[in-house]
Formats: C-alpha cells, sequence, structure tokens
C-alpha cells in the first residue's frame, strides 16, 4: 500500500501573535510539525503496519520545513518530499491543493492520501476537501478509526454530536482526529536515521504547473484604537444614600 502523509510546518503553540506593518507575525516563534499532523503520520504508519507498503511525508514549505519532514522520517515514515518555491510564500488553502495534488500526481499517486484535521496556524480545515476535489478522489474527514479491506476502506468520522461509519472505494483522501491513536515518539534509531536521510526539493517547474493564483484576498489588521477608561467609586454613609446617589448618576448620564 503506498500512503502519502499531508504534513506543514507551523510555529510552536506557545508562541505569542504580534502585529507588525499590519500583518500577523508568529515573531521568533520556533517552527515544529504542525501537532494535528503527527496524527496523520500516526495514521498513516497504522495502516503501513496493518496491510505492507510505505508511507511518505508531503510538506509544502520553505527549507527549514526539512525538520518537519525529518519528524515525520523519526516517527517511521519511510520517505519526504519537500515542495519548497518562493512563489509559494502567499500560498491559501486552494493552492496549496493545487500544488499536493500535482506533487501526488508526480509521485505516482497513491492508495491513501492522510492529513490531520487542520493547521495550527490557519485553522481552517479545508486542504484535505480541495486536495480530493482536485484529484476527483473521495474524502472521509474526521476519521477516529480505519479500517481497510481489499480496495475499500471503512472509517467511523467523530463529531461532538456523535459518530458516523462511512466507506469508499480506494484510493481516497482522509483527514484524521486525536481518536485515531496518540501519536508515537520518535525512536532513538529513527532520529539517527532521519538525521541522514536525502529528502528531494520540488519546485513548481519540476510539478510543471504555474504558481497558484490567491483566492483569497489578505486584508491588513491594525490595532484597536486605544481606550480610555475612568473609574469613579460612590461612596456614602449608608447602602441606601450610596444606591440613591448611583439612580442619580445613571439617569444623569441616560443610561436608562
Amino acid at each position: 500500500m503506498k500512503i502519502i502523509a499531508c504534513i506543514k510546518q507551523v510555529p510552536d503553540s506557545e508562541a505569542k501573535i504580534t502585529l507588525r506593518d499590519g500583518q500577523v507575525s508568529w515573531g521568533d516563534a520556533p517552527l515544529v510539525i504542525n501537532p494535528f499532523d503527527e496524527y496523520a503520520v500516526e495514521g498513516a504508519l497504522q495502516q503501513k503496519e496493518a496491510h505492507g507498503g510505505t508511507v511518505t511525508a508531503l510538506c509544502i514549505g520553505p527549507e527549514s520545513a526539512r525538520d518537519a519532514i525529518k519528524h515525520a522520517l523519526a516517527m517511521g515514515a519511510d520517505d519526504g518530499i519537500l515542495v519548497s518555491d518562493a512563489a509559494l510564500e502567499t500560498l491559501d488553502t486552494q493552492g496549496a491543493a493545487r500544488v499536493l495534488a500535482a506533487a501526488i500526481g508526480k509521485l505516482g499517486g497513491a492508495d491513501l492520501v492522510v492529513f490531520g484535521r487542520q493547521t495550527l496556524d490557519a485553522g481552517t480545515g479545508l486542504t484535505p476537501a480541495q486536495t480530493a476535489r482536485l484529484l476527483r478522489w473521495p474524502l472521509l474527514s474526521l476519521s477516529g478509526a480505519i479500517k481497510i479491506d481489499g480496495d475499500a476502506i471503512r472509517v467511523e468520522r467523530v463529531f461532538e454530536e456523535g459518530r458516523m461509519a462511512v466507506s469508499a472505494k480506494l484510493p481516497a483522501v482522509l483527514s484524521v482526529v486525536q481518536s485515531i491513536g496518540e501519536p508515537r515518539y520518535p525512536s532513538f534509531m529513527g532520529i539517527r536515521r532521519a538525521s541522514k536521510a536525502e529528502i528531494p526539493v520540488w519546485s513548481l517547474a519540476d510539478l510543471g504547473i504555474p504558481a497558484p493564483e490567491p483566492v483569497v484576498t489578505r486584508l491588513g489588521l491594525v490595532s484597536p484604537p486605544a481606550r480610555e477608561a475612568n473609574c469613579e467609586m460612590i461612596t456614602g454613609s449608608s447602602p441606601a444614600e450610596i444606591a440613591g446617589t448611583l439612580v442619580d448618576r445613571i439617569l444623569a448620564e441616560k443610561v436608562l
């Protein structure tokens, strides 16, 4: 079975958001593999262990995103591919889906493509569905349990309201949730192997596609105007006097 785990590098969850020149900035926060994508790698590895095959970690990002791929390799993925191009710096979810679909095609397709439920930085959760649409494969989202029998796949989708069992024919695209199982820790041997791994880097030219045109318009952000708040303590010799003064003040300010 050929399985592709789509991952992303994001700022650490402890990072504080700041505003610089009208744009959101994560500052100098360390970059890590998207925590939800660790579950995607875990789900992919579970299916590899159950049915054999390979797991490829696929990532779009700058050169630093190699570290996210190495994390997946240390967990047990067989190889990784980084798609990196200067034209992808302002990528939206639809553009990411186009790039991922092209990369999956260059890899010769797959039996299963696995995503985390969302990314920590944007959190839209749209890319799995958009990628499935471009590949023309069924989407099984929010999967908490996976069972594959031949060319049929059955998953248990997890919602706040309950669970739903759905099935489809392979190949398919999945997004998984935490119910899939706690992500395994990278082993010592896995870390050593990942540190020596050669990670191919593909550009848009290698994929044979133009730079995706952004569909989402990014608006600049502004800080809210400063507000001055004055606090006045109403005093009196008795609760009744304080209440009376408060009522007079409320009526004078036309609050009521």
